[in-house]
């Protein structure tokens, strides 16, 4: 089991200033490159409080790539229905060269129609555009004289400059859900894997993990690919101290996320691209912080309490785990999120390295 650090901005202006905030995560960064954290990674969302202040993981990446030397940067997740694949391709291989080759690439489907609509695409050209765009990037980066005539997109002869340093080309990782057949995909095609265990159950993603290492196994693709889960962490010397600050983030999150996804509540909304969202908005009502830590959907408590939580959900879904923790959730200030980082490299780490 390996540690990474996750930054996903969940709050307005009002609450902070987004250089206030970036100070903090390349402060974080820097202090997890030297506690031997395995990552750091970011998010790409819009407008809204709920992840708005990262619209491009890649610039926070890049200045995190400067100030560390030894953790891999991640995004998690790009969103290539945004961007044509050559200018996402070319971000990416930019990124990957600046850090010396640390860079794991997540791309996501994205799901708030606020964020298709400013951009003008169909939600229901969601799933098309994935893929087709995922797979221009990577022939952009490991092919030459690249010729793409694609539903969306048309392109080539070109040769991505610069190459990546990583070849044939940086792990590619999916963003996935809810969806068993999105992992399968993900798996049949070599991919590696990002989970968020908040918004499923734990049975369901035992399913989505189990069709990703089956169809990645059938597919004949090497070893049995890497799967990153994210959780916010919340760490105390004394338990309801935690857990208090745990309820007061977490509860922060939902209320930002509930606003973000009201749209759902309209009739059709991502049509059959999005099959099940349309329950969302009542999931994230009907949210309850202590159900969520039972279920180790959220990790709060003490060095012990969070160690326990995570050699369930090692039981649960395997060893063999990326875990990405946020440690700065809302605004929390940055004395807080340091202490616990530190905890949990020095008290909670090492309880599960036989993991």
């Amino acid at each position: 089991m390996k540690f990474g650090l996750n930054f996903f901005p969940v709050f307005d202006p009002a609450e902070r200033s987004a250089h206030a905030y970036f100070d903090d995560c390349l402060r974080l960064a820097e202090l997890a490159d030297r506690l031997g954290f395995e990552h750091v990674q970011t998010v790409e969302h819009y407008f809204s409080a709920y992840g708005g202040y990262c619209p491009d993981p890649v610039t926070l990446l890049a200045a995190v790539a400067a100030r560390t030397t030894r953790v891999r940067v991640v995004t998690g997740a790009v969103i290539p229905a945004f961007t044509h694949p050559v200018k996402l391709a070319g971000k990416l291989a930019m990124l990957d060269n600046l850090s010396h080759g640390r860079l794991d690439v997540g791309f996501g489907r994205a799901f708030l129609p606020e964020e298709f609509a400013a951009f003008g695409i169909p939600m229901e050209q969601s799933r098309s555009r994935f893929a087709e765009n995922v797979e221009a990037c990577r022939r952009l980066w490991s092919e030459e004289e690249v010729v793409h005539r694609g539903e969306h997109t048309a392109f080539g002869p070109v040769t991505m400059l610069p190459r990546t340093v990583q070849r044939p080309h940086p792990p590619i990782f999916v963003a996935a859900a809810t969806s068993a057949d999105s992992c399968a995909a993900a798996g049949a095609a070599g991919h590696h894997l990002q989970v968020v265990p908040a918004v499923t159950t734990t049975e369901d993603l035992q399913v989505m993990l189990t069709a990703y290492h089956r169809a990645r196994a059938e597919a004949g693709h090497a070893g049995a690919g890497r799967v990153q889960i994210k959780y916010t962490c919340y760490l105390d010397d004394d338990r309801e101290t935690a857990l208090a600050v745990g309820r007061h983030w977490e509860n922060n999150y939902i209320e930002k996320m509930r606003a973000a996804v009201a749209s759902w509540a309209a009739p059709g909304t991502g049509g059959r691209d999005y099959p099940g969202y349309a329950a969302l908005l009542e999931k994230v009502r009907a949210y309850d912080f202590a159900r969520a830590l039972a279920d180790n959907k959220v990790l709060a408590g003490t060095c012990d309490d969070v160690a326990r939580q995570l050699g369930e959900i090692a039981e649960w879904f395997g060893p063999d785990l990326s875990v990405s923790l946020q440690f700065n959730p809302g605004a929390l200030p940055l004395p807080a999120a340091e202490r616990a980082l530190r905890d949990f490299a020095e008290h909670v780490a090492p309880k599960l390295a036989h993991l």
